[in-house]
């Protein structure tokens, strides 16, 4: 009997489809396996507080527990927002505090998966999960808006660094030996690298989460200047002896003189689009 032996492409999309699953049930274990811990009082006033939360903001707290964070967003600073948690007696309960403090039309619960829960609406995204987790999610953080802040309780990202991070003395905490709680903040920064062009110039931008390096060609210089900065939301700002910093919406790039004098040719008042290919 001859052997019939299936398409070799089969195989690769079955490896394939295997694949997908087994990375679904390990997103899926990791959310299981994070624990309900309490966070204390005085953490959840330093997470919000270095979140920058005011009235204007809608803090989506993933893995939400009783639903302090969201609570206390809305009672004490006047924020509105929305608690994820798959536990369905947690979210019940959350609902309950939420009643009790008067802030049931300023908040929203839901028994959810966080992993499927929509970001977008987040100023603010509040987290004390497992940095396996919080590596997963940071795909999805990075994507959000330009300035959108990210605050994690304990755990960080990784190799995206906090743009702050601060200690708070917790005695009483009942996890870990050290009575002490880690909080971090990042502030989404916008996607800056590439070419950009404006009429006799063209900027080339690399960039590594908050960090950038960029190349300025001008006609009015032969030699190109190269600086490094930092981006915070949507300004990136230049560092060493010229100061100055360039701002991005949308497909658009402008420059702004600071206090000391930009570099000679620098096109102060440029506008710079972004260039979809290489060259302008």
């Amino acid at each position: 009997m001859r052997r019939i032996l299936p398409h070799p492409g089969i195989g690769r999309l079955l490896l394939g489809a295997i694949a997908a699953v087994l990375c679904l049930a390990s997103v899926a274990r990791a959310q299981d396996e994070v624990p309900f811990i309490t966070t204390p009082d005085k953490v959840t006033l330093a997470m919000l507080d270095l979140a920058g939360v005011g009235p204007a903001d809608h803090v989506i707290d993933l893995g939400s527990g009783d639903g302090r964070i969201v609570i206390t967003a809305a009672r004490r600073f006047g924020a509105r927002g929305l608690g994820v948690e798959i536990v369905p007696e947690l979210v019940k309960r959350s609902r309950e505090l939420a009643r009790a403090a008067g802030v049931q039309e300023k908040v929203e619960f839901r028994e959810q998966d966080l992993f499927a829960t929509d970001l977008g609406r987040a100023s603010v995204v509040t987290m004390y999960l497992l940095p396996a987790v919080n590596l997963q999610l940071r795909p999805r953080l990075l994507a959000l808006a330009p300035g959108t802040r990210v605050v994690s309780h304990d755990w960080d990202m990784g190799d995206w660094l906090p743009d702050r991070s601060l200690v708070v003395d917790v005695p009483d905490k009942a996890v870990g030996r050290e009575k002490v709680s880690r909080i971090h903040l990042w502030i989404v920064p916008v996607a800056a690298a590439g070419t950009w062009c404006a009429a006799g110039s063209r900027l080339e931008i690399t960039q590594r989460f908050q960090a950038f390096s960029a190349t300025l060609t001008t006609a009015a210089s032969p030699v190109p200047f190269v600086f490094d900065g930092r981006i915070e939301g949507s300004t990136l700002r230049a560092q060493g002896l010229q100061a100055f910093e360039l701002t991005i919406e949308g497909d658009a790039l402008r420059t702004r003189r600071a206090d000391i004098a930009t570099p000679p040719g620098w096109p102060a008042e440029a506008q710079f689009q972004r260039a979809t290919s290489r060259s302008c």
